[in-house]
């Protein structure tokens, strides 16, 4: 009932926004279109799969719809003192935080890719265990897979966006074993593109798609909140029984990387807009093979 309390009396719009530290950026409603390139087991002949065969990738352009709302109010959470001497215990800390709806679709077929709920949580430092302030992402995934990454929030020093590459080359696991041969790299290099993309360079690439989205408003970008998570070294993923088993994986995820660009951008003409643009890399394990699974997007705020 104290969750309850303090959620009825979240404060004013302002009071909330500062409590949100540098997740404020991303209240509202996006929209917008991305990119996904996914590599999947393909044993089973029966549509949709195209087996038998090891693995297919799969290529689609994307529609995307992103509604970041506040909570509403602090959540408590609680500390513990553990000895005598009150500055070696931990006061109780209060997280601040957003619920969200991902929806992803094909912008082709229009065929629902992806569902996610979740929460974006800003975390206070703390002295036990000692960190530092950081963010957090808790989501679930009808996939059977639960998700807890967490990261940083900073300010890009230049104020523009920088995108690092997102191989989306498969690994042998453990990478000191002989590199994979053509049969798995090929479709890499002869996968058809969805329309309307035209550059290859995308698959090998796809943040490329981030930097092409911006390019004619790159010098308008005032400022930009870079957020960084990843299930390591804290944090996690949990798959259900079927996905990952002691005899071979059935595309268990392993790993989960995302960086996050909010971008404030002020025309020379016209009025401000924000732009939000994500790229995010899962690793999937199967067939003792590391494959990642990218998901790029570039959303307009509503």
């Amino acid at each position: 009932m104290a969750f309850i309390a303090r959620f009825r009396s979240g404060g004013s719009l302002n009071q909330q926004s500062a409590a949100l530290g540098p997740l404020a950026g991303l209240v509202g409603e996006w929209a917008g279109t991305g990119f996904v390139l996914t590599s999947l087991p393909d044993f089973d002949s029966r549509p949709p799969s195209t087996g038998p065969k090891p693995f297919r990738l799969l290529l689609n352009s994307t529609i995307e719809r992103l509604e970041l709302m506040p909570i509403g109010g602090p959540v408590p959470n609680r500390g513990a003192e553990l000895s005598s001497d009150a500055t070696k215990g931990q006061d109780d800390i209060e997280l601040q935080g957003l619920r969200y709806l991902q929806r992803i679709s094909d912008a082709n077929s229009h065929e629902a890719l992806h569902l996610e709920p979740g929460f974006w949580l800003n975390v206070p430092a703390t002295n036990v265990p000692p960190g530092a302030a950081g963010i957090v992402r808790a989501a679930s995934i009808p996939h059977g897979v639960s998700i807890l990454v967490q990261g940083t929030a900073i300010s890009s020093p230049t104020g523009k966006p920088v995108f690092a590459v997102a191989d989306s080359t498969p690994q042998k696991n453990p990478p000191t074993l002989p590199p994979l041969g053509p049969g798995y790299l090929a479709p890499f290099t002869t996968q058809p593109l969805p329309p309307p993309l035209q550059d290859r360079a995308v698959i090998q690439n796809p943040n490329l798609l981030l930097a092409d989205a911006i390019k004619e408003f790159l010098n308008d970008i005032t400022s930009t909140m870079v957020l960084q998570v990843s299930s390591s070294p804290s944090g996690g993923v949990l798959n259900i029984p079927f996905l990952e088993n002691p005899v071979n994986n059935n595309a268990a995820v392993k790993s989960v990387n995302a960086t996050f660009w909010i971008e404030h951008v002020k025309p020379a003409a016209g009025r401000p807009f924000d732009v939000l643009q994500y790229s995010q890399t899962i690793i999937f394990n199967f067939l003792g093979i590391n494959w990642p699974h990218i998901t790029v997007a570039t959303l307009f705020r509503l």
